[in-house]
């Protein structure tokens, strides 16, 4: 479902985004929509990456390797 929306612009913002519109065959509406929409889209894309990161983080990394040595063996008491 579409909505509607104000937007309060500079007058030479305007003019010269209807005439990059033009040359796009569009419109300042679609061009700010599409706009927009990366925006949102990168967004979550970012935070989709973010969780995965926090999730793997929690989970933790086998490095590989074996602790074959005591504490006790490292430190004299």
């Amino acid at each position: 479902m579409k909505q509607n929306i104000t937007l309060s612009l500079e007058k030479e913002l305007i003019k010269k985004g209807k005439i990059i519109a033009a040359q796009k065959e569009t419109s300042i509406s679609k061009m700010l929509g599409e706009l927009l929409k990366e925006i949102v889209d990168k967004e979550d894309h970012y935070e989709a990456a973010k969780r995965n990161a926090m999730q793997i983080l929690k989970k933790g990394l086998n490095l590989g390797g074996r602790i074959t040595w005591k504490r006790e063996d490292l430190y004299e008491r």
